[in-house]
């Protein structure tokens, strides 16, 4: 195993002194968690803390073994600097897709509404309060109501975008490098390893599961997506021009 790198340990160590506060104070939730940006609940830091932050053991356990074997190999190539500005570009990148998708359910949830008659005004501020009317069910589908809801009710934790970021960029820069899953124990080329992870695990998610996340409803399956793109895109860019061949140090 490749020994730690240093931005990598020290990542690991926030990560856990983040989880063990969480724990200690469950309050923290309500501002370190990433919530919908109208509603009443976001801070402007949030985008940023919730890669920090983690709802149970296994979900920070699956991440941190990740970041541990991945972001170890990349950021003894890259240097420490190179490294944390992909980290966060990618855990930015996931928070950003996941917005942008809960702004599309929640706008369509308000269309649906005021076709119905009812006010925007009066369904914000009723979600503000942690509530919500059983007549919008009357008019909209269970899987309309489902995302309608929890787009603006629900908050996304984990490292698992960033995570998602550092994986498509392992399969860039060692795409014949063997990985083999603990419980899948052949070698496969990281070319074709990282794609088949991310199939699997976005299929998990969509059941209710994730391989780097946990198990449980609430996954976030476009921050995964949106950290894989923006994880893909930083090393088009870099391949491009040559930049990922220089540090920042």
């Amino acid at each position: 195993m490749m020994r730690i790198t240093p931005l990598v340990k020290q990542l690991l160590i926030i990560n856990v002194i983040f989880f063990i506060g969480s724990q200690l104070v469950p309050v923290s939730y309500d501002y370190l968690a990433m919530f919908f940006p109208e509603n009443e609940s976001f801070r402007f830091w949030q985008p940023i803390t919730h890669m920090f932050m983690h709802g149970n053991l296994m979900h920070i356990a699956f991440n941190m073994f990740a970041l541990y074997s991945f972001g170890s190999a990349l950021e003894h190539f890259w240097g420490p600097k190179k490294f944390l500005f992909f980290y966060i570009s990618c855990g930015l990148g996931a928070a950003l897709l996941h917005t942008g998708v809960n702004y599309y359910f929640f706008e369509d949830g308000i269309s649906i509404l005021s076709n119905h008659s009812f006010e925007k005004t009066d369904i914000v501020s009723l979600l503000n309060q942690g509530k919500i009317d059983t007549r919008w069910q009357e008019v909209m589908t269970v899987s309309e109501f489902q995302n309608f809801a929890s787009s603006y009710l629900g908050t996304v934790v984990g490292a698992s975008g960033a995570i998602y970021g550092l994986l498509v960029a392992f399969a860039c820069m060692f795409p014949n490098a063997e990985l083999a899953l603990l419980f899948v124990p052949i070698p496969i080329k990281a070319k074709y390893f990282v794609p088949g992870l991310l199939a699997i695990d976005l299929f998990l998610g969509f059941k209710g599961n994730s391989l780097f996340g946990g198990g449980g409803p609430g996954i976030a399956h476009f921050a995964h997506v949106g950290g894989a793109i923006a994880g893909f895109l930083i090393m088009k860019y870099w391949q491009k021009n040559q930049f990922n061949n220089n540090r920042w140090n």
